[in-house]
């Protein structure tokens, strides 16, 4: 098996790449001259060899792709797994956003009991003692 490639995203040109190298084999095979002279002989010989670079390239890629072990029905399991977890999380989120917001009307609350109390007791006499 190949070694873990060194790209960190997923290269896209490779595959990419793979139909206009087959469309030029296909084309070079279809031509009136074939392989019938040394310079139509060397054009398929390089387009072939081209293409099945590319295509060894593409496979060494896609083997050491995480997730490649799983089978389908596997992947299936663990996406659908994903999803349930994903839905619980939220489910989570919005309980919590819920009992928040219920802490945060409560406290806005005994804060301004609090308020009402602290403003009335801390009220300053007029000055000299006379009101």
């Amino acid at each position: 098996m190949a070694s873990t490639p060194e790209w960190t995203s997923l290269p896209t040109i490779l595959f990419d790449g793979l139909l206009p190298k087959l469309a030029m084999v296909l084309d070079l095979t279809q031509k009136a001259e074939g392989t019938a002279t040394p310079v139509a002989k060397q054009a398929l010989l390089h387009a072939t060899n081209d293409f099945k670079h590319a295509l060894t390239q593409a496979k060494d890629y896609a083997s050491t792709l995480a997730g490649g072990d799983l089978l389908v029905e596997e992947q299936d399991s663990v996406v659908a797994m994903l999803e349930m977890l994903k839905q619980h999380k939220q489910q989570q989120l919005i309980q919590f956003a819920l009992e928040v917001g219920s802490l945060s009307t409560i406290a806005i609350s005994n804060a301004s009991s609090k308020m009402e109390i602290d403003s009335t007791a801390s009220t300053p006499f007029a000055s000299g003692g006379q009101l």
